[in-house]
């Protein structure tokens, strides 16, 4: 991609080339998409090794497992845990909380972006789903993404109503994680009919409007140290809601704003909204580097 330009929106990019960035300078780079495609690559390559070749690095799946020796559980899995069976073993509640102080820091829903394997899958189906709406052979549908708080509620209650992990047999994520750590399974049709909802129905459907899991993280999010930051040097060129599947969080990007804000003297803010992945697509095509990482404690390091 060539932010500086072009206008990089997802209809006039082709996919393979969001994998690469071109500087002010002529230079190419890694992207985002790039970095994070190796970041979750590799994090699933320790999973299959340490299964297969007894490696002992990163033991287990997504749901729990071991990193040198520490237990990390995923805070969702443990709400229905304690749901289902009223119980809380003393390891699972260290697991979640070393996974909570991590995403504190790190930014929520960082975890859909940086770590979860479907995430990989549902962005070349988004590219499939735009590539089809652009042509008109399906419509695009959107739909309020509160809905996901509903679904929330709705998973943690089936456990406590029938004592069963009940997300947990549906969920795209664990059957990937299961499927990479361990063979795959007959599944992973389920993970076929979800990705097909994707790219002929709705866009990132099951990410924006249905898995608990990011929800979880979402709600961390929202106070968490790493975030993306806005800076004045934006024209409001709206790219950056193009590729954003979560487009609501960079409402502070629009026009309208700009009024109060110089009147108020604001030159920099924090998109703070808990729905941000943190996937840096927004960082990745603006041209005007208005948006970039920051670590919102630095100044206490």
């Amino acid at each position: 991609m060539d932010k500086y330009n072009n206008r990089e929106t997802i209809k006039n990019t082709s996919f393979w080339s969001t994998f690469f960035s071109t500087t002010k300078e002529g230079k190419r780079k890694f992207s985002y998409r790039m970095k994070r495609w190796i970041v979750v690559i590799s994090i699933h390559l320790l999973f299959f090794l340490s299964f297969f070749i007894d490696l002992q690095v990163l033991e287990g799946t997504l749901n729990g497992s071991r990193f040198l020796g520490f237990h990390m559980i995923d805070p969702f899995t443990t709400l229905e845990l304690w749901l289902a069976t009223y119980h809380i073993p003393i390891n699972v509640i260290i697991g979640a909380s070393t996974i909570i102080l991590v995403y504190l820091l790190v930014g929520g829903r960082t975890y859909c972006a940086w770590v979860c394997p479907y995430g990989i899958l549902s962005e070349y189906g988004e590219k499939l789903h735009n590539t089809l709406v652009k042509k008109k052979i399906i419509k695009s549908r959107k739909f309020d993404h509160r809905i996901k708080y509903l679904f929330w509620v709705g998973f943690l209650v089936m456990a406590f109503v029938s004592g069963y992990l009940v997300f947990e047999t549906i969920s795209t994520v664990g059957i990937l994680s299961r499927m990479i750590a361990y063979g795959w399974s007959v599944a992973l049709i389920w993970v076929a009919v979800v990705f097909a909802i994707e790219v002929f129905f709705s866009r990132r459907a099951w990410c924006t409007y249905i898995c608990p899991i990011g929800t979880t993280y979402g709600l961390l999010g929202k106070v968490s140290a790493t975030r993306i930051e806005w800076n004045d040097n934006c024209d409001s060129c709206m790219v950056c809601h193009d590729v954003c599947f979560e487009n609501q969080v960079l409402e502070i990007t629009k026009a309208k704003y700009d009024k109060q804000r110089e009147e108020k003297g604001i030159t920099h803010e924090y998109i703070t909204g808990a729905d941000c992945t943190l996937c840096g697509r927004c960082i990745d095509v603006c041209h005007a580097d208005a948006l970039k990482f920051d670590f919102r404690l630095k100044g206490l390091v």
